[in-house]
């Protein structure tokens, strides 16, 4: 119940940012398009914990704000090496062991990879991730497990 309630403050909130009238007619239209989405994923079963993760709310601004320091650092780094010259960039593909338990946290630690600029997860299967990076110490980065530490903190 509370992740229904939750899905609709989003999509009330999301309908008033969007939208910006106020009339009663608008409201009414926006209430009437709220309980009519409630109703089809309610029927459909999808609302649960990984659909809205209420759990993650409070602890998402701290791994936000880390995870923004992590790209502009990232991309510093990968401007560095493209000035450098194609000598000092080192592709490697490897496969990274996650300490994640839920669908949610692999989603999360893949994604922030990905996002990461100069890496991506290329494939997922079970806790085993492989990431292609354009330097060997972004490699070096992950494996040292700052971030899947973090991930893993985020869904605990």
């Amino acid at each position: 119940m509370r992740h229904t309630i939750s899905l609709s403050l989003f999509l009330a909130a999301f309908w008033l940012l969007n939208s910006g009238h106020y009339s009663a007619l608008m409201l009414s239209l926006g209430a009437i398009s709220i309980v009519t989405v409630l109703y089809i994923v309610h029927r459909m079963d999808v609302v649960d914990h990984e659909s809205q993760p209420i759990h993650l709310t409070l602890k998402f601004p701290v791994y936000y704000a880390w995870l923004i320091k992590e790209i502009v650092l990232a991309n510093i780094l990968v401007v560095k090496h493209i000035w450098l010259s194609n000598k000092s960039i080192t592709p490697t593909i490897k496969t990274i062991k996650a300490s994640q338990k839920t669908d949610i946290g692999k989603v999360i630690y893949a994604n922030s990879i990905t996002l990461t600029p100069g890496t991506v997860t290329v494939n997922m299967e079970g806790d085993q991730f492989m990431v292609h990076a354009l330097l060997h110490e972004s490699i070096e980065e992950l494996e040292a497990g700052d971030m899947d530490r973090r991930v893993t903190e985020l869904e605990n």
